[in-house]
């Protein structure tokens, strides 16, 4: 069967996108002006066509399949992308203006993000900026935020996950504290040392660290008196005061490493990274006034390079 996309297929898309995104038949059609047998027949339409289920149906839910959700992320990045095609072709970008609202983490966004913003304000100076720091997530939909900065990318398919940036991990102490309690040669060796620990918001969990072994990345649960929930910045002080050893991103403890306020230890067993990704929502084509600080973001240096 021919999987051509014609201009009847690219309205049954629409048409699935706009149900995977409201979770109803009903609000769909009532969105497209058209009844619901009429979405329901378009879907079932497209089914036929894929050779998959995109839908499973109840009586009071309807929700994606594995398969539907995958075919919704894609679809829904084509159909913005298209959109914005449009926009340009017919001369609708004019000077982006308008209130972006972004959403980054604390440490990302005062070492990396905020020290951007400035430049784009001066190249765009129409456009206003609300960044809200913080280690919790945002829901960016129900939240209202235009953009958000994420370590962790949720499996979400109602957004859009753009990759930012991997920032590399480091392990680091005080040089006082690796001279009291010596310099661990091995993983293996931090059972006997004081390691900070740093609770993430989210599952109120300790962070494992991570390691490259072998060429094979393996995680090591790690203990010590001290913990830090929210702020992962409160564990690099700790760590510049003697509390212990603490794995971190290296943008953050750069310039004290720079200055011997600490020491890189287990390099050997280095070379992990933890990703950063720029989201948006999947369902709306992107404003001018948010397109150009996603292009501008993605065009910026990693942190600490």
């Amino acid at each position: 069967m021919s999987r051509a996309v014609t201009a009847d297929n690219l309205g049954s898309i629409a048409l699935f996108c706009q149900v995977a995104r409201l979770g109803s038949f009903t609000a769909a059609a009532v969105q497209a002006g058209l009844t619901q047998p009429a979405v329901s027949r378009a879907i079932a339409r497209l089914e036929v066509r894929l050779g998959v289920r995109l839908f499973v149906r109840s009586t009071r839910q309807i929700r994606l399949t594995d398969a539907g959700a995958q075919y919704y992320r894609q679809c829904s990045e084509v159909l913005r992308l298209l959109d914005v095609a449009e926009r340009d072709l017919a001369g609708a970008q004019h000077t982006p203006s308008g209130h972006v609202r972004l959403s980054a983490p604390t440490p990302l966004g005062q070492l990396w993000l905020l020290p951007l913003l400035p430049a784009f304000r001066a190249r765009y100076p129409d456009i206003t900026l609300e960044v809200q720091l913080s280690n919790h997530n945002v829901d960016l939909i129900a939240d209202h935020f235009d953009l958000a900065i994420r370590g962790r990318t949720p499996p979400d398919s109602r957004l859009v996950a753009r990759p930012l940036r991997q920032a590399e991990l480091v392990v680091c102490a005080a040089p006082a504290y690796l001279q009291a309690r010596g310099v661990p040669a091995h993983p293996d060796a931090l059972a006997g040392h004081d390691c900070i620990q740093f609770r993430l918001p989210s599952s109120g969990q300790p962070v494992p660290w991570r390691f490259r072994l072998q060429g094979v990345e393996i995680s090591r649960q790690t203990g010590g008196g001290l913990t830090i929930s929210d702020d992962l910045q409160g564990c690099v002080t700790l760590a510049r005061h003697g509390g212990g050893l603490l794995q971190t991103y290296r943008f953050m403890v750069a310039d004290a490493l720079a200055r011997g306020e600490l020491q890189e230890v287990l390099s050997d067993y280095g070379g992990c990274s933890r990703p950063f990704s720029l989201l948006y929502p999947a369902s709306q084509a992107l404003p001018p006034r948010v397109r150009v600080l996603v292009d501008y973001l993605l065009a910026q240096p990693a942190p600490g390079s």
